[in-house]
């Protein structure tokens, strides 16, 4: 992303929220993107039972199963529904407020979830769902120190 990568992430934002514009509404943050994200939450459980090696703890708002071996999650760790699949490292708080915002992106777009996410690319600078998650606090750039005068 260019020096200005505020301005660039904020014109990726509109563009999603345009294209959100022609999803039917039935589809978002309804019954239906409700079973999405249930399912999901089931299928981040079973994943997570199945690889976990460290504790299974409820934390923010979100199921985090760590121990997971690297291969079984994307880069720091994945949210599936409400669950977060990661490696050892505890997840800061900084990093569990990220994970929420995919929960509730989870929870607003169900099943459409991983295909959404999947088009808009694996580059996170450039991905709408991590802008909106949080850059920083996701990791992907050095939280910006205040400027004094």
């Amino acid at each position: 992303m260019s020096g200005d990568w505020r301005a660039e992430a904020e014109q990726l934002l509109a563009r999603g929220r345009r294209a959100d514009r022609r999803i039917p509404s039935f589809l978002l943050r309804s019954p239906v993107s409700a079973a999405g994200y249930w399912w999901g939450t089931a299928v981040g459980w079973l994943w997570g039972s199945l690889w976990s090696t460290g504790p299974v703890r409820r934390r923010n708002g979100l199921w985090i199963f760590r121990g997971m071996p690297a291969w079984t999650f994307a880069r720091g760790g994945v949210c599936v529904g409400g669950c977060y699949l990661t490696g050892d490292a505890e997840p800061s708080d900084v990093v569990l407020r990220h994970e929420l915002v995919h929960k509730w992106q989870w929870r607003r777009y169900g099943l459409l979830m991983p295909f959404l996410y999947l088009f808009a690319g694996r580059d996170p600078l450039r991905n709408r769902f991590e802008i909106e998650a949080g850059l920083e606090d996701g990791g992907y750039l050095r939280r910006q120190r205040a400027r004094r005068p």
